[in-house]
């Protein structure tokens, strides 16, 4: 059975929706599934003023852990275009493992959110995405095979490069059954991609 590992940061629980989504599809696919969220790097008083919701899951610290996995998705918010400080204050401890290839070979995937359609989501997804290449990473995208991403009847998330949801300025926008759907989808594609490539 492959193993994966979803990792991700969020603030106010718009990613680890996803985080589980993402999980849900991959364990349907056949996958050993562990859902972890990193460290939060914002000093307590701030989170507790700014409204941080507290974790939905366990929080990973141990970089040695990702080359346990067969797959790693990693998901986090849009800040500026580009993936959260806490996600890459976390990445950047994994100079061991790409010096060692620790990670070469294995499967990558990304998700995000952002507060508008026009936020960030496809850069914040290209950020991850380049971290996964430099890890000799595999990586693999939300493909057209989801086709509940394309239209304009509502607010969509979703790009070829990775699930995505829109959270609104507020946070006041929840995940959509057609954004949880593409994390599924994208969840199950990682999953059945590993086991072909380790199985």
């Amino acid at each position: 059975m492959t193993k994966v590992l979803v990792l991700y940061y969020s603030s106010y629980g718009h990613l680890a929706q996803m985080a589980d989504a993402v999980a849900e599809g991959a364990r349907e696919a056949g996958a050993e599934v562990t859902v972890a969220r990193v460290p939060e790097t914002a000093p307590e008083d701030v989170a507790r003023a700014a409204g941080f919701v507290p974790p939905a899951h366990a929080v990973l610290d141990d970089i040695e852990a990702l080359a346990g996995y067969d797959a790693i998705v990693i998901g986090t918010p849009t800040r500026f275009g580009r993936m959260s400080s806490q996600m890459a204050a976390f990445l950047d401890r994994a100079g061991g493992l790409w010096a060692r290839g620790a990670l070469n070979g294995k499967v990558g995937a990304a998700f995000t959110a952002s507060a508008t359609q026009h936020g960030g989501n496809e850069t914040t997804l290209f950020s991850i995405i380049t971290n996964l290449l430099h890890f000799g990473m595999t990586v693999v995208g939300l493909d057209y095979g989801y086709a509940a991403q394309m239209g304009h009847d509502e607010v969509k998330g979703g790009a070829p490069y990775g699930a995505t949801t829109i959270a609104g300025g507020q946070g006041e926008r929840q995940p959509s059954a057609d954004d949880l759907g593409g994390a599924r989808y994208l969840g199950a594609r990682v999953a059945r991609t590993a086991a072909k490539l380790f199985g």
